[in-house]
């Protein structure tokens, strides 16, 4: 019996050896990531994307209709023609039509000047033999020479002599202001830029018909001053209560992807738009950009500068995130963690963030410090954050704490495998 007994103790020895042995080497042996709390400068933005553009563009229009006939010589070198990105100053001869139809017209309206002033003159000498036959007249009828009818006929030749140089004077200042239209016209002829800039489109060609109508065609769109221009970025309705005038804004821009640009938000415009539900505003920012780096309609990725905090202590948003399993949490906590996951369980989706403009108690976050082979946790108050970094404050956490982002498990290569069979050393086979 003793024998026996001992048989059956070894056996069942051997037995819990062997299963504790299977199951320790089928656990999953858990590591953790880990990273060090540290103190930063955190800066909170706004995202968008707009569209740089230049302050004020001049539309240059026709006001007759006519045909092109040349473009006015490039000021940087008259050899050239006035073309796309000529720079040019106020009164610069951008293009002329086809004048000869307005010449002719010119002429024939200085000819009608002078008939008009032969007429004048014609009419000044009869209005002068009209004032000395009157003057004849009343001599002849003071001495009763002649009769009342006679001196009748003699005043109304001298009025209607004088009638008539005021007609043809009339007549003069007609065709002055005729002439002056046909002036103006043949000047129309000419196309002068209105100020000085840059000539951003040339929308037509030598050759092509101008036809103007109650809209002036436009002929070239010219860039007041590029050394100033703005961004034009379109803001959520979520975000737009966030933007102030005067706000510091980075951006950069898809030609230059290592440069950062700056700017500042100058106006925020009422005029939204909605696209598929969704509101956004036009926020304007001025840009200084005497360098010339800039060019018009590039997309702006732009970053408007809400809040920043110097020298705070800083934690990736990951760590506030991560949750560890129950059984890896320290005993002592375990018991708060459960209770903790049951109300978030239960709590309506959102309900732990307070409404923008009301005022609450400063959102809390949970941070996980590992422990031996546990994570402890540590409540802390949270900040401002990126989207990337979140501002921490409160709890036992100082800087260079290690806190922990993440877990990797790790299974036993043999993968489950009963340790009393015989295993290969590599198995390649396994997958």
């Amino acid at each position: 019996m003793k024998k026996l007994l001992l048989i059956l103790i070894l056996i069942w020895g051997g037995g819990a050896a062997g299963l504790w042995y299977w199951t320790e080497l089928n656990a999953q042996h858990v590591t953790f990531r880990t990273i060090l709390v540290r103190r930063g400068d955190l800066l909170a933005t706004i995202n968008a994307t707009g569209t740089l553009e230049p302050q004020e563009v001049v539309d240059v229009g026709a006001q007759i209709a006519g045909e092109i006939q040349s473009f006015g010589p490039d000021p940087r070198d008259s050899s050239k023609s006035i073309s796309y990105g000529t720079p040019v100053e106020q009164g610069t001869v951008l293009a002329r039509l086809n004048d000869s139809l307005l010449k002719a017209r010119t002429n024939q309206a200085s000819a009608s000047l002078d008939r008009a002033k032969a007429d004048v003159e014609q009419a000044e000498v009869k209005l002068r033999q009209a004032d000395r036959d009157l003057e004849r007249v009343k001599n002849l009828f003071a001495r009763r020479s002649i009769s009342s009818q006679e001196y009748d006929t003699a005043l109304t030749e001298y009025e209607a002599a004088k009638a008539n140089v005021s007609l043809t004077k009339s007549s003069v200042e007609i065709s002055k202001a005729n002439l002056e239209e046909a002036n103006v016209n043949l000047g129309y002829t000419t196309i002068s830029s209105p100020v000085k800039g840059v000539i951003l489109d040339r929308r037509v060609n030598i050759g092509q018909t101008v036809i103007a109508s109650l809209n002036a065609p436009s002929l070239f769109l010219i860039a007041k001053d590029l050394s100033q221009m703005e961004i034009w970025a379109s803001v959520n309705e979520t975000d737009v209560g966030a933007i102030h005038v005067g706000q510091g804004v980075r951006f950069t821009v898809g030609a230059f992807p290592r440069d950062s640009f700056r700017g500042k938000v100058s106006q925020i415009r009422l005029n939204a738009s909605m696209s598929q539900s969704v509101v956004t505003y036009t926020v304007v920012v001025d840009v200084d950009n005497t360098s010339g780096k800039l060019l018009p309609y590039l997309t702006a990725r732009v970053q408007f500068e809400v809040e920043e905090r110097k020298h705070v202590m800083l934690v990736p948003n990951a760590s506030l995130r991560w949750q560890p399993k129950i059984q890896n949490v320290v005993p002592e906590s375990r018991e708060l963690f459960a209770t903790l996951l049951r109300q978030s369980a239960i709590a309506p989706k959102g309900s732990g963030h307070a409404p923008k403009g009301e005022s609450s108690s400063p959102e809390r976050g949970t941070l996980w410090v590992k422990h031996n082979e546990f994570v402890r946790p540590v409540s802390v108050e949270i900040g401002l954050t990126d989207g990337i970094q979140t501002e921490i404050s409160g709890g036992d956490l100082d800087e260079g704490a290690e806190i922990v982002i993440g877990q990797n498990q790790q299974n036993d290569p043999q993968d489950g495998a009963t340790p009393f069979l015989p295993q290969l050393k590599n198995n390649k086979a396994k997958k």
